[in-house]
Order: C-alpha cells, then sequence, then structure tokens
C-alpha cells in the first residue's frame, strides 16, 4: 500500500470515529433530560409537601393554644363556680340560723305573751293598801322634813310585803304655763322616788312614776288655800300579799317569795332616768 492510499485510510477512519462520539453524545443528552426534568418536578413537589407539612405544624400548634386557652377558662369558670356555690352554702347556714334564732325568739315571746296573761290574770290582786300626799310651797320640788317622816312610815308599812307596786303621781297648781308645770310635777315626783329609793333601799322597778302637771286638782278653787293643795305628789302604796293569803289558806313567807319575781304588774312602767327632769 502506499502512503497516499493509508493518509486516505486514516482519514476515513477518524471521520468515521469522530462522526460516531458526536451521535452518542447527542443520545446521551436526549435521555437524560426527561430524566431530569422528572427529577427537578420531585424536587419542586417536595419542597412543596414540606411547606405543607410547615403549614399544618402551625396550624396544629395554634390549635393546641387555643385548646390550652380554653382548657384554663374552663377550669378558671369552674373554680369561680366553686366558690360561688361556698358563698351560697355559707347564705343557706345563715338563713338556717336566723330563721331557728326567730323561731327562738317567738317561742320567747309566747312564753312572755303567757306570763303576761297570767299577770293580767291576776291584776284585780292588788289592792290600794296605804297611801300618803306629800305638800310643796309654791314653785319648789324640795321635800320638807314632814314629808320625809311621812314617806319613811310609807316605806315602813312597805317593807314585810312581798307583792307590792308604789305609784308616785306629781301634780302643781294652775300658776303658770301646762308645759312649766308638767316639768315641775315630775321633778317633784321624782324627788320622793329618789327619797324612797336612796333613804329605804326600795327597788326601782317596784315603782311607777308620772308628772301630771295642774291635771286632777282635789280643790276647783282659785285662793291661795285651793293652790296649796294642788301643789302635791301622791304616793300610794298597792298590795297582793294579803288576798294571795287568804285565797291560798294563808301561804309560807316561802311560797310568796317565789311569787316576788313576778309580781309587779305589767302595765306599770319603772321610774327611770329618762323621766327625771
Amino acid at each position: 500500500m502506499t502512503g497516499t492510499a493509508f493518509l486516505a485510510t486514516t482519514c476515513i477512519v477518524t471521520g468515521a470515529l469522530l462522526a460516531g462520539g458526536c451521535a452518542t453524545k447527542k443520545y446521551v443528552r436526549n435521555t437524560a433530560a426527561p430524566i431530569q426534568a422528572k427529577v427537578d418536578q420531585v424536587g419542586e413537589q417536595t419542597n412543596r409537601n414540606g411547606q405543607s407539612i410547615e403549614d399544618t405544624r402551625n396550624q396544629v400548634k395554634q390549635v393546641d393554644e387555643k385548646a390550652q386557652s380554653g382548657i384554663s377558662a374552663a377550669q378558671e369558670r369552674a373554680s369561680t363556680a366553686d366558690q360561688h356555690a361556698l358563698a351560697a352554702d355559707q347564705h343557706a347556714s345563715d338563713a338556717m340560723n336566723r330563721a331557728n334564732q326567730a323561731a327562738q325568739t317567738a317561742d320567747s315571746a309566747n312564753r312572755g305573751l303567757d306570763s303576761l296573761r297570767t299577770v293580767v290574770a291576776n291584776l284585780d290582786d292588788y289592792k290600794l293598801q296605804s297611801s300618803a300626799m306629800v305638800p310643796f310651797k309654791f314653785n319648789q320640788y324640795k321635800l320638807s322634813d314632814d314629808a320625809k317622816q311621812d314617806l319613811d312610815k310609807l316605806a315602813d308599812e312597805v317593807k314585810p310585803d312581798k307583792r307590792f307596786f308604789i305609784a308616785v303621781e306629781g301634780y302643781t297648781d294652775s300658776t303658770g304655763s301646762k308645759q312649766y308645770n308638767e316639768e315641775l310635777s315630775k321633778r317633784r315626783a321624782d324627788a320622793v322616788v329618789e327619797y324612797l329609793v336612796a333613804k329605804h333601799d326600795v327597788p326601782i322597778y317596784r315603782i311607777h312614776m308620772i308628772g301630771l302637771g295642774e291635771e286632777k286638782p282635789v280643790d276647783e278653787g282659785h285662793n291661795r288655800a285651793a293652790r296649796a293643795k294642788n301643789r302635791r305628789v301622791e304616793v300610794k302604796i298597792f298590795s297582793a300579799d294579803q288576798v294571795t293569803a287568804s285565797l291560798n289558806g294563808n301561804q309560807s313567807d316561802s311560797t310568796a317569795s317565789r311569787d316576788a319575781s313576778t309580781s309587779t304588774p305589767a302595765n306599770i312602767t319603772p321610774a327611770s332616768a329618762d323621766n327625771r327632769q
């Protein structure tokens, strides 16, 4: 073979090889392109799925937070309801206590009413035992020595009694205003009460005092003598001991002593500091 022929053969072989190599690269490219497209599509889908998962996690977190908030609110409302229930129980207990107290008060009132009925039923047992008239000078309420002696006698008479009360009524003449005379009559009656209590230890609850001013004059005249008679305090002692003794066949002193605790009639109001002027 000549050199020219060898060179021509070499060129032909080389061209064939080059032509075959280009065809192979094109084939590879054409084959790999769809695969890459699929890979890119899968990547995008994976990214979208990851974002969706993250969104779902955020939603779950929000729902969980709302659920926790709802649970806390429900627990707080339940605690408030428990407190209200306890308060309601306390109110109910207080109401029951008040009802019991009211029932006790009603029972006490009924017992007091029964006692009052007994006293009223026995009111006629008290009879006038003795009395005295204490005179006063014009526009004065100081006890004279003679008046004190009369009160001493009355006090000595009442000391043995167990069931008694003393009515003290103060009066004036018609000189002066009605209001002034009422105040003056109260001062005169109070002077008698104070003497009996302080000097003779007469229990204050056994004395009924009242100032009647110029009411119920003993003398309707308008001269000096008539006015002097009307300036007075009438002291009256009422006792039930003699009547009780006659009805019960002269009871012993012990029985009379037990009655002493309920001896004062219910309609007799004891003299008190409010009545003193």
